[in-house]
């Protein structure tokens, strides 16, 4: 029944946006939907998002709903003619008081005024994700004149980063705020934020969330440099949010490509630590976009992240735009169970010295231990309220499936998300306390996911409190 425990992202765009499309990926293995508030009106996320709760129901899958907030990106303005072809050497001036729709061969307006702050001779401007560089010669009040680095032809609001990082703008914007209620009047699992300098830039998105009703849980976008630049860094934002996104567009350009797979590792690995989601994103599978056969090198990337131990692979172009979005996410899906047939991708000696310092946290991490040491275990049953014992016991590598058994919708679709963890409606409340065990078993074996005489490990609580997992039994399934 389970082969797969990466899960996979996919963001759902003009490729993507009909109910045939969607029942496709869906079908091709879909975990986790992505709306990007970057694009699209309220009207197609409020279309999409039901589409995808109406065609999971039907199939009888957990989906879960990320919404992708657009952040303060730094972006040129637009030209009189659409795009332009820079040429290398050329002189080239941004502008904060040229004309917004005027731009030209040799200057273009520049949405974000303190960028004139944040640049000094010498310093090397990149744009449209670091396909255009353009080096600074000058800067005045007004405007900066550079010239062209690396050439080539530039369009309509592009993105602006710096090499080495340092532009910042606050990391919510109005329509961030907006998108933020848009977000909880459509019950989304997840929430991302975009380009956050600090942890506190988490805990305001989470203050926003949390006081528009909405219990969605938080991912950080990892791409500043300024959130890479050491470990107390990374960690500041890590540990005050419940997943982060290692977001390789903006992040590789201002950390330069040459260091981006080991800041890669490193936040997967600090997320795996501090209890954390972690997915690993951008161009996982671009040239899939016109081609039906990912590349040597993005069959190589995706399963890298897999060994790594990231929660989840994504999509982004690729199944928002592309020409073969379900091949994408088959492709991808094949390349995640050939990466952890691998032996190291199921041996754990992760945590192996540490004291637990919460009940549900040493419940969590026995089952684990237990299943990875002791022959014949064949699932773990998680009776979970809100998720946490399942998302603990995921951080630990295992080829053992979880499942996550509870009566609440929004658990079974956030953990959608989590490694290797697999969602089952459940209400332990119908059985007595002598029938909760065998009827979940009976549950497994329905699903055909064990047999008889199989080994399973049942984790549970007091029934209706979260966090409060205490118990742990070894049953054999009759």
């Amino acid at each position: 029944m389970v082969k797969r425990r990466t899960k996979i992202v996919a963001t759902l765009g003009p490729a993507s946006d009909n109910a045939q499309a969607i029942e496709q990926l869906i079908l091709a293995g879909l975990d986790v939907a992505r709306l990007n508030f970057s694009h699209g009106s309220a009207d197609s996320h409020r279309e999409k998002a039901q589409l995808v709760r109406s065609i999971a129901a039907k199939h009888g899958r957990f989906v879960a709903i990320m919404g992708d907030l657009q952040g303060p990106k730094i972006r040129i303005a637009r030209f009189s003619n659409k795009s332009i072809q820079l040429r290398q050497g050329q002189a080239f001036t941004l502008s904060t008081t040229h004309p917004p729709e005027a731009g030209d061969q040799h200057i273009v307006a520049v949405e974000y005024p303190p960028l004139i702050d944040a640049c000094q001779p010498g310093d090397e401007l990149l744009l449209d994700d670091g396909k255009i560089v353009l080096q600074v010669e000058q800067v005045f009040a007004d405007r900066v004149e550079t010239i062209v680095i690396n050439a080539g032809e530039l369009s309509n609001n592009k993105g602006i980063n710096r090499r080495g990082g340092g532009i910042s703008a606050p990391s919510l914007t109005d329509k961030d705020r907006a998108d933020i209620l848009l977000a909880a009047e459509l019950n989304l699992d997840y929430i991302a934020v975009s380009f956050p300098r600090y942890g506190s830039d988490i805990q305001q998105a989470r203050a926003l969330i949390q006081a528009a009703g909405s219990d969605a849980w938080v991912i950080a976008k990892i791409e500043r440099a300024e959130a890479v630049e050491d470990d107390a860094a990374l960690d500041d934002i890590i540990s005050v949010s419940d997943g982060v996104m290692v977001a390789r567009g903006d992040l590789g350009v201002e950390i330069g490509d040459a260091r981006l797979v080991g800041i890669q590792k490193r936040i997967i690995q600090h997320a795996r630590r501090l209890n954390k989601i972690v997915i690993t994103a951008t161009q996982m599978m671009e040239s899939m976009t016109q081609s039906p056969v990912p590349t040597r090198a993005e069959v190589s990337d995706v399963a890298n992240a897999v060994l790594d131990y990231t929660d989840a692979v994504m999509l982004s172009g690729e199944s928002a735009t592309g020409q073969y979005p379900v091949e994408a996410i088959k492709a991808m899906a094949r390349i995640c169970v050939g990466a952890e047939a691998e032996p190291n991708s199921s041996v754990s000696k992760h945590r192996l010295g540490e004291t637990f310092e919460r009940c549900d946290d040493t419940i969590a991490l026995s089952a684990m231990y237990a299943a990875n040491h002791y022959p014949g275990i064949k699932a773990i049953i998680s009776l979970s309220e809100s998720g946490r014992t399942p998302l603990i016991m995921s951080r630990i590598k295992s080829n053992v499936p979880i499942f996550c058994f509870t009566r609440h919708t929004s658990t079974q679709q956030r953990a959608a998300l989590f490694r290797g963890v697999y969602s089952m409606s459940f209400d332990a409340r119908q059985y007595s306390v002598e029938q909760v065990a065998p009827a979940a078993m009976q549950y497994l074996l329905d699903q055909q996911a064990v047999q008889s005489g199989d080994w399973v490990i049942l984790t549970q609580g007091r029934l209706g409190q979260a966090g409060g997992t205490n118990s742990m039994q070894i049953l054999q399934v009759p």
